[in-house]
């Protein structure tokens, strides 16, 4: 090796080095892929020894997947899950204790009761309608007010849904319709809501994503992906039902059997942490800290009067039960997986 050679190969040790010590975690999410990106980033800045490696899919898939790799774990930590899968996920004894050094200071409602607590919350998302006001002045639909008002026929065929068995959001309102309604009348509503059902999907976003796209004039959605999409100038309008809707919140949590616990732990306390906190406020209303602002455009403001009392434990407990009985009235309509 020629002495230029030797000093070009030693100048580049340090780097190799660094690279080699980083520690490479596998984190599951259903967060939208522009949030993971900005977590990510700010998160690897504070934390450059450590390295995240997301896998995303819907709520529904991701919970799947734990379930079946509780025996070999692949993720060592979920960053954005739905609270209620988060429940089930601790009664098969996947997920590790851990009490961030802020936990105080969250609000009630989005910590694990337990303890020590096995996962907190990061933020909420409620039930909504992306409501297309060009498409649905063209078809001369009115404007919903009530959940009920979505059983007229005049929106036959012109209503889209997450499915819930593999949608957070779908499950959400479900459960939501169920512990407003009541159980015998909330499968009545549903079994006429069907009838003006074109498509049920497989992502919570899709259907105000196709809402936005004129594909459909109504989206049974969630509230912040429409917030988004209105200010990027989509022709929609963020209903919120009268009833009020259901609604869950994402997660964090380190899985049992990673090997890189330490490192896992670290990425918890800043998921945990005020800083993260502001960045969730960026893309929804309800966090777990008070004391952020909510700097959301277009957010409706009658959302948070709108959440139900919402019972996650029951949801989860309730859950198979509820995807099961749905799945066996209304599967036929839910699109194939590409």
């Amino acid at each position: 090796m020629t002495k230029l050679a030797l000093v070009l190969f030693l100048g580049l040790l340090p780097g190799l080095a660094s690279a080699q010590a980083k520690t490479r975690l596998v984190v599951y999410s259903t967060l939208e892929n522009d949030y993971i990106e900005t977590f990510r980033r700010a998160f690897e800045r504070d934390h450059p020894e450590i390295e995240l490696s997301f896998h995303r899919d819907a709520t529904g898939v991701v919970t799947a997947k734990l379930l079946a790799e509780k025996s070999q774990p692949r993720a060592d930590a979920i960053w954005g899950l739905a609270v209620t899968s988060m429940l089930l996920l601790d009664r098969e004894g996947l997920l590790v204790p851990h009490v961030p050094p802020n936990l105080t200071e969250f609000k009630p409602n989005f910590r694990d009761p337990n303890t020590p607590p096995s996962w907190f919350g990061m933020e909420a998302w409620a039930a909504s309608l992306c409501f297309n006001t060009v498409e649905a002045k063209k078809l001369g639909l009115p404007v919903p007010k009530s959940w009920y008002d979505l059983l007229d026929p005049r929106f036959k065929g012109r209503l889209v849904m997450p499915n819930p068995t593999s949608s957070g959001t779908g499950f959400f309102h479900v459960s939501g319709w169920i512990q407003m309604f009541g159980e015998a009348e909330a499968w009545r509503f549903m079994d006429r809501l069907h009838d003006n059902i074109a498509v049920y999907v497989h992502s919570g976003s899709k259907p105000c994503r196709d809402a936005a796209a004129g594909e459909y004039p109504v989206g049974i959605a969630y509230d912040l992906l429409g917030a988004t999409l209105k200010t990027a100038g989509a022709p929609i309008e963020i209903l919120v039902m009268t009833e009020g809707g259901g609604w869950d919140m994402d997660a964090f949590a380190i899985v049992k059997g990673t090997a890189k616990l330490a490192a896992a732990r670290r990425l918890a306390d800043w998921a945990a942490s005020r800083k993260a906190n502001e960045a969730y406020a960026k893309y929804a209303s309800q966090v777990a800290l008070p004391g952020i602002p909510n700097t959301l455009p277009n957010y409706p403001p009658e959302v948070e009067a709108s959440l139900i009392k919402n019972d996650f434990a029951w949801a989860s407990a309730n859950r198979a039960r509820i995807l099961a009985e749905w799945q066996k009235r209304y599967e036929l309509k839910t699109e194939k997986r590409k």
